[in-house]
């Protein structure tokens, strides 16, 4: 064997590069064909991909990473129905833009979330905090802004 080359048996996609992980995320999380349901929760990123890493393995990673999605396969992946529960790249749209903080996910070089949507039905489902907000305000010493 070539000193500095791996075998095959060894050879992983994070060795060859950028590669978020032993699966490609886009072959399962980039779905530019699905339409929105209002019961959907829709999050919108602005991300900036490593270098050599497509747009859509990017946002396929965040939808993944952000949901059900992994690195390497696991045993509960069968025991419920992940398509139902999993998230989804739909959309993606160039941004032209400076570079924000970097991020610690290896196909990202930043992410920042820039607008959340969520059904009213499910917020409906949240009661709030249990002793109101100005206890919450207190507690956190935060005063004036949101948290």
């Amino acid at each position: 064997m070539m000193e500095g080359l791996m075998s095959p048996q060894t050879e992983t996609k994070a060795s060859v590069g950028f590669k978020a992980g032993v699966k490609d995320y886009k072959l399962t999380y980039y779905t530019p064909d699905y339409e929105t349901k209002d019961t959907d929760i829709l999050a919108a990123f602005r991300v900036t991909p490593q270098p050599g890493v497509p747009p859509e393995e990017a946002g396929a990673a965040v939808a993944a990473e952000s949901s059900t999605g992994t690195w390497t396969t696991v045993w509960t992946d069968g025991l419920t129905s992940l398509d139902r529960y999993k998230g989804r790249c739909y959309h993606i749209e160039p941004v032209a833009g400076e570079e924000s903080n970097v991020f610690g996910f290896k196909a990202l070089r930043a992410l920042r979330l820039e607008d959340l949507r969520i059904p009213p039905a499910y917020v409906k489902t949240f009661q709030g905090p249990p002793h109101g907000i100005q206890v919450e305000r207190d507690k956190l010493n935060k005063y004036g802004r949101p948290y």
